[in-house]
């Protein structure tokens, strides 16, 4: 039972986080949300940042397996399209981390250092890919062309729903699905002439 109301607290807060901003929901909004008293949430959690840390476990180990490259064989254009769907996803699940980014991370020091060592996993994953599509011959680019497109993938990655809500779209969802195409369009003057032509009509497709 224990366990139960513990489930419903990460969910309800996750819910909420998302849907109103973390910094404007407090442990009595969220204990208000499942009718329990904040004595009762208390017992689950010390505080709200307890609560973040643990959707952050979460949060972590999801992108981890989505950060995964492919094994035992050299990485397509496809395998980058199917891994950014994975990226995206995590980061619209867990969006409130990344809409109110400097805010958490400002607070909580260990948090700051587990996020970077996700961003650190994320560089490394882009450039192995990468490198692994330049040996299959897929793309053409120098090591520092593949490192700096590396950063810039997860730079659009990150900030993306940020620079979504400034330009002031609506709809995040749609969004998401126009940081993924604009990730991919990073590549496209390193693929060749047949890959790029692919990832011309996999974005057409997508943005039907």
């Amino acid at each position: 039972m224990a366990r139960d109301t513990r489930q419903r607290i990460l969910d309800a807060s996750l819910a909420m986080f998302n849907a109103q901003g973390e910094p404007h929901v407090t442990t009595n909004h969220i204990a208000d949300e499942l009718e329990i008293s904040p004595g009762n949430l208390y017992y689950h959690f010390r505080n709200k940042d307890d609560i973040i840390e643990q959707l952050f476990v979460r949060y972590e180990e999801r992108m981890d397996a989505a950060l995964t490259p492919p094994s035992g064989r050299l990485p397509g254009l496809e395998d980058i399209w199917l891994q950014l769907h994975l990226v995206f996803e995590c980061i619209w699940d867990y969006r409130f981390l990344y809409r109110d980014l400097v805010e958490i991370l400002s607070r909580n020091r260990r948090l700051r250092l587990r996020f970077a060592r996700i961003l650190k996993r994320a560089d490394d994953s882009a450039l192995e890919v990468m490198r692994g599509m330049g040996q299959a011959g897929v793309m053409r680019a120098s090591a520092a062309e593949l490192a700096g497109t590396a950063t810039n993938v997860l730079v659009i990655a990150t900030f993306w729903l940020n620079y979504a809500a400034a330009r002031g779209d609506k709809d995040e969802q749609v969004a998401i699905r126009h940081g993924i195409v604009q990730v991919m369009m990073l590549l496209a003057p390193f693929l060749r002439d047949g890959e790029r032509v692919h990832l011309n009509t996999l974005v057409q497709a997508y943005l039907e």
